[in-house]
């Protein structure tokens, strides 16, 4: 399912109950944050909210700010437009393993496969609703407009398309969030960036934050080993202006695409328009020759000049739980905002675990765990436990046949993309729900010897752990919690675990069901 806007996909929330409205007045500066915390660790993830009267600076703004909208397994589902995350893994499983058809039945099943990627790919148009206001700073402002009263504000919101005067675009007035009370400034935390590669010209679709320094200036936290920061160099290399443009909201795959851990040189926008079933229009923007979507909420366009120093950004309250602290990154210079009329601004926190990012992280594992059997067809599962915060704590279930083959699983997952940040992979039997972190933990305990059943070894690290003794290099520690084999140099007799026997189980079930 597409969705033609932000707003649209918020509607659709609503009407499911997954939505809450909240109309009173709430600062940008931490207060949605604390809010949007409670609610993110309420059972499943809470509701997704809008903040129909976000204030900067103590000024009403004229864009509500929606926030947790990816926050429980539901939301995300509903944003691929799928009944839930699992069927939609299902499917690209299926596209994932298509063979020739040998008959006329799997003939007609292939085809439609063929008519689903038929959207896949993006494609140009000339305009779209990201354009209805254009602010360029190249240029001089063409027109002069005032805020809005609060009253006017609360009645335009539910009013789509709803036309009411509002000041020229800047980031000084977007309601960008201050996270937490150590942050170093806002920061924009659901960016879409587009950057494309001066050699290639392959485009990249990533999500770095981004830190308001002034209303024409930002941080570009692209890491060390991002995509984004890869073309940044050769730019840096040639000392050419690199053209950036960021963009917020439009249809939310646009976001979970971004964050998705596609191999290098491959489109975001192909697996977009295949997730939403609908080819990902584009739009040049104002400013240089990128393209973003069409039914972006907001875009914001500009150039890194690698002529210039870096400058520190943060601290930033990160997905750790922990704070990073102020770092050298490019400077993004603004040339443009252009937005929808009716604009809503999507936002995010991260901190202390679980926040909504567990749920899209779950979602891209579920995704791509297809891709992994292929690599591996002995796995089995994979998750992610929150306590992790995304990568530092991996946790693989496997068909073991052979021995030593969850070092195997351990060094093959290491060696793939993201995966090269995880810490601690724990490999448990085929039998183990590695989402029931619980489990995983009783067989971790027992059925490990820990200098027989771990590896240490050492790789990229995320720049963001501060727990390392090198910015961006650390150890990983693998743990092979499986059912030793006698090739493994266990020389004993693996007792058997506890088990009821089944047809005790079913009389006592029909007893128990009788007694009540």
């Amino acid at each position: 399912m597409a969705f033609d806007s932000f707003r649209d996909f918020l509607n659709t929330l609503e009407q499911s109950g997954e939505l809450k409205r909240i109309s009173q007045l709430v600062a940008t500066e931490l207060e949605i944050t604390e809010i949007a915390d409670r609610e993110m660790k309420s059972p499943g993830g809470g509701k997704a909210l809008l903040f129909e009267q976000p204030t900067v600076n103590g000024q009403v703004s004229p864009f509500p700010v929606a926030i947790n909208t990816l926050g429980s397994h539901r939301r995300m589902a509903l944003s691929l437009g799928a009944e839930s995350v699992d069927a939609a893994a299902a499917e690209l499983g299926a596209l994932m393993k298509a063979k020739p058809p040998t008959g006329w039945r799997e003939a007609i099943k292939l085809l439609g496969t063929a008519l689903d990627l038929r959207h896949a790919k993006p494609k140009t148009v000339r305009s779209g609703p990201c354009k209805e206001v254009i602010q360029r700073f190249d240029a001089p402002a063409t027109r002069t407009e005032v805020w809005p009263s609060a009253p006017d504000i609360h009645s335009a919101l539910r009013t789509p398309h709803s036309a009411f005067a509002a000041p020229a675009p800047s980031l000084l007035n977007l309601p960008i969030l201050k996270c937490w009370p150590l942050d170093g400034g806002r920061f924009i935390t659901l960016p879409c960036v587009v950057t494309q590669d001066p050699d290639t010209g392959d485009r990249n679709l990533g999500m770095y934050r981004i830190q308001i320094y002034d209303d024409r200036t930002t941080g570009m936290h692209w890491q060390l080993q991002k995509v984004a920061a890869r073309h940044g160099r050769r730019y840096y290399e040639t000392g050419q202006r690199m053209p950036v443009a960021i963009f917020i909201g439009g249809d939310p795959v646009f976001t979970f695409c971004a964050t998705a851990p596609l191999p290098d040189g491959l489109d975001e926008f192909l697996l977009a328009g295949y997730l939403r079933k609908k080819s990902v229009e584009l739009v040049k923007c104002e400013t240089n020759d990128l393209m973003v979507p069409a039914n972006s909420d907001f875009v914001i366009e500009g150039y890194i000049d690698p002529t210039e120093p870096l400058r520190d950004e943060g601290p930033f309250g990160d997905h750790t739980g922990y704070y990073t602290l102020p770092e050298p990154y490019p400077v993004f210079h603004i040339t443009a905002i252009t937005h929808r009329k009716d604009a809503v601004y999507p936002a995010t926190i991260v901190g202390i675990p679980p926040m909504e990012d567990f749920y899209i992280g779950g979602a891209s594992v579920k995704l791509f765990l297809p891709i992994f059997k292929m690599n591996f067809p002995e796995i089995v599962d994979i998750a992610l436990p929150a306590e992790g915060v995304f990568h530092n704590l991996v946790f693989v279930s496997i068909k073991k046949t052979y021995p030593m083959q969850a070092y195997k699983i351990m060094h093959g997952l290491w060696g793939m993309g993201q995966m090269m940040f995880t810490k601690y992979m724990v490999v448990v039997d085929a039998d183990v729900n590695v989402h029931n972190t619980s489990e995983v933990l009783f067989h971790l305990c027992a059925n490990t010897d820990p200098q027989r059943d771990s590896i240490f070894t050492k790789g990229p690290a995320d720049v963001l752990d501060h727990a390392t003794s090198e910015i961006a290099m650390g150890t990983k520690l693998g743990i092979d919690a499986t059912k030793k084999l006698p090739g493994e140099g266990f020389k004993r007799t693996w007792p058997p675990l506890i088990k009821m026997d089944a047809a005790v189980k079913q009389k006592v079930a029909e007893m128990l069901g009788k007694i009540r």
